[in-house]
């Protein structure tokens, strides 16, 4: 009797329905510089026109611990959205223009179903970022993952011009942070989340806490993609002095990384002063909150509902409110002040 690699656990023809699937929602999100399609050894895609010294931006990233509640759930199209804007808001931050972004997507036995819901919803977070899913793998393996689990990674390429690449460097006293609020835990501080709040919860449970929202819809609300934010500025016109974009880490370790230069040189003698008064705590941090973790640590852990800090000179503030528009809701939420022998972020009051 002849043995096939399906008898093995691979089934190259689910991947082939797979590929014929997602080959429209890959087409979608083309944009003009690519020039190739699904199926080939590799995506092609030129740069754009009009940049002078081109500079290509990568960030590479996955979805961390959320994607164990989509797998208890059965809700796989929005962890894909997750898994595009953990690298393309990384990619933003240096100014640059999204490109193009690739998936790999691993399991043990491919359900083409839950496979296309996943990739579905990274060609959302595609078209919401203005790149192109230019490519991707999906990788059947037998005896890796238990039935059902699958794993994700995703990888980002942008482009900046080389005269407009934002670091430290450019930071000085008196500059303004603003603050793009985020839509929730986003794609952080989820081993911590679900630890505390499912031993008192499930997942269809709606603590009053939560507005209505059950905790399942708390656990999955996607990621927020700032690219919209950044392209309002760039076609305004209005520069930025650096960002970061708030993921591990919180507000903590996060935006003393504004400090830094290209080189990694940290400005020493500045400091990041927010004014937390300027903003709410999402629900579902306060409900972590209320179960037992302390202030320091949501900080250190979570995005506190800042998913992305933009710095700018104190006479472009209104400018830069304008461009990145009223959608993303950004508000000023705090100053570059002096570090004065004190730690490099500061809270008040």
């Amino acid at each position: 009797m002849a043995i096939t690699y399906k008898d093995a656990g691979v089934d190259i023809d689910a991947g082939d329905r797979l590929v014929a699937a997602i080959a429209p929602l890959a087409r979608a999100t083309r944009r003009p510089e690519v020039e190739s399609g699904l199926g080939g050894f590799a995506g092609l895609c030129a740069l754009p026109s009009g940049y002078r010294e081109p500079i290509l931006v990568s960030g590479t990233d996955g979805v961390g611990t959320k994607l164990k509640t989509a797998l208890e759930t059965g809700r796989h199209r929005t962890i894909g959205v997750d898994l595009v804007a953990m690298s393309v808001n990384d990619v933003l931050v240096v100014g640059a223009e999204p490109l193009f972004f690739l998936d790999y997507y691993a399991t043990g036995r491919l359900d083409v179903e839950v496979a296309e819901a996943v990739i579905g919803g990274i060609a959302d977070g595609c078209l919401e970022a203005g790149c192109a899913l230019l490519g991707g793998e999906t990788a059947e393996m037998p005896g890796m993952y238990r039935p059902g689990d699958y794993d994700l990674a995703g990888f980002c390429v942008g482009v900046v011009e080389r005269a407009e690449i934002r670091a430290g460097n450019n930071l000085a006293r008196g500059d303004v942070l603003i603050g793009l609020p985020s839509t929730g835990l986003h794609a952080n501080g989820h081993s911590l989340a679900r630890k505390l709040l499912l031993e008192r919860f499930e997942y269809d449970d709606t603590p009053p806490e939560l507005g209505g929202a059950s905790l399942a819809d708390e656990l999955l609300r996607p990621t927020r993609i700032y690219a919209g934010a950044f392209a309002g500025l760039r076609r305004a016109g209005v520069g930025f002095r650096c960002a970061a974009h708030i993921t591990g880490g919180g507000l903590i370790e996060n935006p003393p990384r504004m400090l830094r230069g290209a080189s990694g040189e940290e400005q020493g003698e500045l400091a990041l002063c927010f004014d937390t008064s300027t903003w709410a705590m999402p629900p579902i941090m306060a409900l972590i909150g209320a179960a037992g973790v302390e202030l320091g640590e949501l900080r250190r852990t979570f995005n506190c509902g800042i998913g992305m800090v933009i710095a700018v000179a104190r006479e472009d503030v209104d400018a830069a409110l304008a461009a990145i528009g009223e959608g993303f809701a950004p508000r000023v939420i705090g100053v570059v002040g002096a570090r004065a022998g004190g730690p490099a972020v500061r809270f008040e009051p």
